[in-house]
């Protein structure tokens, strides 16, 4: 009975230490994280630029990092849908791509079928970014159609 229960503490003491250790991590310091922040407030409808913001420090562990944006390259050129106050992280959600194309704009539309292109214009029903797919109500005909927003500001279709 004794012997069974020595097995025991032991096994306990066994489990207790490969608990602390998976834990820990075995015992290995994590780093801080560093986060881009703006250096001032930013506005909605503000286009974020890269000398709007810092990189500023934070913990390792910080609880919700994930939400937020973690490289500077993933806002810069985005622009603001809510204000972002300064030293604060920018959440993934506050900021969008920026719109070449808004709602009730008259668009260039590019209709390609093989070998035939046709050119005509659109007025957009929702805004968008380039490689966005929005619709948009012929002018000419009065027909809603769908196509994808080109980088040049115009609206291409494909297969008529």
């Amino acid at each position: 009975m004794a012997l069974m229960s020595a097995i025991s503490i032991v096994m306990r003491r066994i489990a207790a230490a490969t608990l602390v250790a998976v834990t820990c991590g075995g015992a290995r310091a994590q780093e801080p994280v560093r986060y881009p922040v703006p250096v001032t407030t930013i506005y909605p409808g503000d286009l974020i630029k890269d000398e709007l913001l810092i990189d500023r420090t934070f913990g390792p562990n910080m609880q919700g990092s994930a939400a937020f944006i973690n490289e500077r390259s993933l806002a810069v050129g985005r622009v603001v849908r809510r204000t972002l106050l300064p030293g604060q992280m920018i959440p993934i959600n506050a900021v969008e791509e920026h719109k070449i194309i808004t709602r009730g704009n008259v668009v260039k539309v590019i209709v390609d079928d093989g070998a035939l292109s046709i050119v005509t214009y659109g007025s957009s029903l929702q805004s968008g970014s380039p490689g966005n797919l929005i619709q948009l109500k012929n002018l000419d005909t009065g027909v809603t159609i769908r196509g994808i927003i080109q980088p040049d500001g115009s609206v291409r279709i494909q297969n008529g």
